[in-house]
């Protein structure tokens, strides 16, 4: 008999087993009483690797939400901003721990807020057809039932579903290819509590098993729930350890082999029925439609409420793990002489073993067999309820050749993948082929690599194959479903405009108070009506207030902080306190006033993040009348501001602006994509807000978003110096990412010890104080520090030192590869190869930095911009003024 994943354990067991069922449908399910050739399993061992994970912390982003006391951990990458909590592992690091995920690590899929259980008074109450209803104490539930103890790989039905949100909208969230993980579950055989309680027979209606929880119900067939060979388990432990809140704390269903949709946490009720849950859940999620049903046929003809497409049992999947997305191979003689090892995972089920899995590089003419490796053994009853490994090792002059990398596995039922996915309303059930694209790349630095492209980065994350071969924005059609979400379906139409609008953008700076504003860049407003695809993410249903940059939304003053004798912080309140403001990072709101019987617009980057419901924060300064000899009448705009009462009504417009953060080093100008690993930030004044804003999107990010920022912030004094306090923090917070540095014209207090600079921005702080640009070689050239830096993953610091020079063209590159021991290259692939690099500096990966600026005028036009060309910035493409 094969090993059980099934340990013997010192609790003590007095089951009441009721066999005396009359039904012979549970007598079919009998279970086999000898249990004499189990063997114990020795499951420490799996959790030697957890010891060095990030503990949970409770995480900022949480504040102000019913799940503020929950700790998790800030490995995670959240598909919704923020309540409710979803989120998923990075691939590298869920692959980094193997078989077993920590449960910290496990991703987390809620529909609501976290319930704080109490373990001595949670209670499950199992009621219905059964003949003895029984409340269960936790206590109980552990002391009176045999205890079951396996591994099972838990999946999100949805997998994988931002890449059907690249081709269409779909209610699902942005999940990536992390919405999976392994722990080891104990808990009570569903099985044995249900006839405890004296459960009826098919021939008295007992059909289904309901399970309810604090903000989900769904059900099974009770021929699921009884049959001992399914595992179906009552859970209060989670890899030897109390489950955790996010997880279901203190008992949750595990339905081994199903969506984990089906497992539902917090469980409370347990009813037996002769129909299916009519919780509303039950019905709206877990279905597979056609492609043709789009919500609105959904709502219209009631296809939510046929059984023909609910999901239970998994379908078969896998994906690629190793290479990661970006990771760089170097092409050199040492790369030439040793294979490349490919890693994923793959898993099927209702307990199918996958039998194989392979991968193709030409798009599926040919097929080459992985490794596998199942870490676990079957049940007594055959079934494999984890996943499993694979691993291939793959020449790389057979890299150099492809342009794709995709794999698909098969289980013992034949069941396989499909080349393309099909499209459906809920996003769910994506098996198709997992796609690596291949780029062939010239380095600045002179070297050559393959760069890996995965279809998708999970939640917000911006790049990808696909998010790169999108069609051009259309108009869209907004349809509002039972979630209360709103949902952004495509329809066929032209586009709105084309991307590359190259007008200068309106700039108006805090001199501009003292006039009127004649007339607002077209090209400002007719950029911002493009219509991006929405990220899937809770902000992307929420409601937002700023919708049209043509239409004014009035808002609410209600609040106003003094920060110093000249600064406030505004808090204005949206029309509504379920809206977000719904403005992109880097854009920019206007404010409407009537001040002295003429119209007054003034530009502003609100502070507070752009998820916060019902209101936003406007950080300004003040300019007193009779203070600037220069501008007698000081600001016109934050004069009256300052003189608002609160309660008092102003109108916005937005959003505004050339340039959009989009996360990960990823930003939108003009519509045209720039992508950096470092930001050069020079700020002066109230300029700080923008920059501001981009260094919160970053840090709130951790630890996804490794985009370095360096910051030269100017101002008159050091009194002057706004959010210092945040700045102080991060840059001690995080010293690796964020480096601060500041620049006065005078210093008023002495006394307290002023280490920074004292005058103007010139090309000896900035020299110092910012990275290089393209146009100049920083002082360090060692080519092995500058591979370790491409390679994202920074698991391959092998010597580049060799790498192949192309400014000699083809004959070096065929010289150079044929110098291998490798099999050689004729002369007629070479263009091939070369034509696959896309030999222009535009996508050298060694213009990596950009530089944001904002503040104002005469500094930028004279002091800013001087000093960035002397510095090797080219200032057409690496400077991006707000």
């Amino acid at each position: 008999m094969a090993m059980l994943f099934q340990r013997v354990t010192d609790i003590s067991s007095s089951i009441g087993r009721n066999d005396s069922q009359n039904d012979l449908l549970f007598q079919s399910f009998a279970p086999d009483d000898d249990d004499s050739d189990e063997e114990t399993y020795d499951w420490e061992s799996l959790y030697a690797s957890h010891q060095d994970v990030e503990p949970p912390t409770n995480d900022w982003r949480d504040d102000g939400t019913p799940d503020s006391w929950v700790k998790r951990s800030p490995t995670l990458i959240r598909v919704t901003v923020n309540h409710p909590v979803n989120c998923e592992p990075p691939l590298h690091r869920l692959m980094k721990y193997g078989f077993i995920t920590p449960a910290s690590l496990h991703y987390v899929r809620n529909h609501g807020s976290v319930p704080q259980g109490d373990w001595s008074t949670w209670t499950i109450k199992v009621t219905g057809l059964v003949k003895q209803p029984h409340k269960f104490t936790m206590d109980e539930l552990v002391n009176d039932f045999e205890p079951i103890e396996i591994p099972v790989t838990l999946a999100c039905s949805a997998n994988r579903c931002k890449e059907q949100n690249m081709v269409r909208r779909t209610i699902g969230f942005n999940w990536g290819a992390g919405a999976i993980s392994t722990s080891v579950w104990r808990g009570a055989r569903l099985t044995d509590i249900l006839k405890k309680c004296g459960v009826l027979g098919a021939k008295s209606g007992a059909m289904y098993v309901c399970f309810e929880g604090a903000e989900y119900g769904t059900s099974i067939r009770i021929e699921v729930a009884m049959d001992p060979s399914r595992d179906v388990m009552l859970a209060y432990r989670q890899n030897d350890e109390l489950l955790l809140p996010d997880h279901g704390f203190p008992v949750r269903v595990i339905v081994p082999g199903f969506t984990c949709g089906r497992s539902v946490k917090w469980v409370k009720r347990i009813i037996v029925t002769r129909h299916e849950s009519e919780n509303n859940y039950h019905y709206r999620d877990n279905r597979l439609f056609p492609s043709h049903v789009d919500l609105e046929l959904a709502n219209a003809e009631g296809w939510w409420y046929k059984p023909e497409y609910v999901i239970n049992e998994l379908n078969v999947n896998s994906v690629i793990t190793t290479p990661r997305h970006d990771e760089i191979l170097p092409i050199n003689s040492s790369s030439m002489q040793r294979a490349y090892t490919m890693r994923g995972y793959a898993h099927s089920g209702g307990g199918r073993k996958v039998r194989r899995v392979e991968i193709t590089l030409d798009g599926g003419e040919t097929w080459r067999l992985c490794t596998l490796n199942h870490p676990e053994e079957p049940t007594k009853y055959g079934k494999y309820w984890c996943w499993c490994f694979w691993s291939v090792e793959i020449e790389l002059i057979y890299l150099l050749h492809a342009k794709e990398i995709a794999v698909r596995a098969w289980d013992e039922s034949n069941n396989t993948q499909p080349n393309k996915f099909s499209w459906n309303v809920l996003g769910v059930f994506n098996n198709s082929w997992f796609r690596v694209r291949i780029h062939l790349r010239r380095f600045q630095e002179g070297g050559v690599g393959l760069v890996f492209e995965h279809p998708t980065l999970p939640g917000n994350g911006v790049g990808g194959w696909m998010a790169r071969d999108e069609q051009p924005a259309t108009r869209a059609k907004v349809s509002y479903g039972a979630r209360q979400s709103t949902i952004l379906t495509l329809r066929e139409s032209t586009p709105i405009l084309s991307t590359n609008t190259s007008t200068k953008q309106y700039r108006m700076d805090e001199v501009s108070e003292q006039g009127g504003v004649s007339n607002i860049s077209r090209s400002s407003i007719a950029t911002s009506q493009i219509v991006e695809r929405e990220s899937a993410s809770n902000i992307s249903h929420m409601p937002k207030a700023l919708s049209n940059p043509r239409e004014k939304v009035k808002c609410t003053l209600v609040a106003k902080i003094e920060t110093s004798r000249d600064t406030r912080i505004f808090r204005f309140a949206l029309p509504s306190s379920e809206q977000v403001l719904g403005l992109p990072i880097g854009k920019y709101i206007f404010l409407h006033a009537i001040v002295n019987g003429k119209l007054r617009l003034r530009k502003y980057t609100p502070t507070s993040l752009n998820d916060e419901k019902g209101h936003f924060d406007l950080l300004i300064k003040v300019y007193f009348k009779g203070e600037n000899p220069q501008f007698p009448d000081g600001g016109v705009m934050s004069q009256h501001l300052d003189s608002l009462p609160i309660g008092s009504t102003i109108d916005i417009k937005g959003p505004l602006g050339d340039i959009e953060y989009c996360g990960r080093g990823h930003f939108l100008v003009n519509g045209e994509r720039h992508i950096a690993k470092r930001l050069a930030m020079i700020a002066g004044g109230t300029g700080i807000t923008p920059i501001y804003q981009v260094m919160q999107a970053i840090l709130r990010d951790q630890p996804d978003d490794t985009t370095e920022m360096h910051l030269v912030y100017a101002n008159r004094s050091e009194d002057d110096i706004l959010l210092r306090e945040d700045l102080d923090k991060w840059s001690k917070m995080y010293p690796k990412q964020l480096k601060v540095w500041y620049v006065v014209d005078e210093v008023k207090h002495p006394e307290n010890g002023w280490k920074y600079s004292i005058g103007h921005i010139n090309e000896d702080i900035l020299k110092e104080h910012l990275p290089f640009g393209k146009n100049l070689t920083p002082p360090t050239t060692d080519l092995e520090e500058n591979a370790a830096t491409f390679n994202d993953n920074r698991s391959r610091r092998s010597k580049v030192r060799s790498f192949l020079q192309f400014g000699q063209g083809k004959r070096k590159l065929l010289t150079a590869v044929q110098s291998s021991t490798m099999s050689p290259i004729s002369e007629n692939q070479v263009p091939m190869i070369m034509d696959n690099m896309r030999l222009s500096s535009e996508n050298s990966i060694g213009e990596d930095t950009l530089a944001l600026i904002c503040g104002p005028p005469p500094m930028i036009k004279f002091a800013v911009l001087p000093n960035l060309e002397k510095i090797g910035y080219d200032l057409t493409k690496q400077c991006l003024t707000f």
